[in-house]
């Protein structure tokens, strides 16, 4: 992906055809899902329009390719979680969902880099690597269910409706 933008840039634009094709108009060819699963993990921003109409499909083709790694056997999000995920469609927290889950993602993730310097620092040659990552992981899933389970409450409220008395 050596022509891909870093986030820094624009983002690289993806036009999707109505033949399910997608092409990466900053290297003039097309691509798969795979190669933007790349495009993600190496930290190139994309946004993906449809070719006819110019739709925002970002967030679909995104979501297609979760789906994608997910039906590879790379699960990263546990059935409890997805089930209180779609519990919150249509409730009446749904709007508070997406700004916390970028949170928790955002303390997420500069944990694993602060505890990955840490390792790197303080048990070079004392702990096996492979033990501590695991270690690491431990740690960030109980943080993680811990902070799920803190919304647990709210997916069992009723919907407030008001009445139109």
């Amino acid at each position: 992906m050596t022509n891909a933008k870093k986030k820094e840039d624009n983002p690289t634009v993806i036009k999707k055809y109505a033949n399910r094709r997608l092409y990466d108009t900053g290297r003039s060819s097309y691509v798969t899902l795979d190669d933007l699963c790349e495009m993600v993990k190496e930290g190139h921003d994309f946004v993906v329009y449809d070719a006819k109409s110019g739709e925002d499909l970002t967030r679909q083709v995104l979501t297609q390719i979760i789906v994608d790694q997910e039906a590879k056997g790379e699960n990263l999000l546990p059935i409890p979680f997805l089930r209180q995920l779609i519990g919150f469609y249509g409730d009446n927290l749904q709007a508070f969902v997406p700004g916390y889950l970028e949170q928790a993602f955002d303390t997420f993730t500069k944990n694993q880099e602060e505890m990955r310097a840490q390792i790197n620092k303080s048990f070079e040659g004392m702990m096996n690597p492979v033990t501590a990552m695991e270690e690491i992981n431990r740690q960030n899933m109980a943080m993680f269910e811990k902070a799920m389970k803190a919304w647990q409450p709210f997916s069992t409220m009723p919907n407030s409706k008001k009445s139109d008395d």
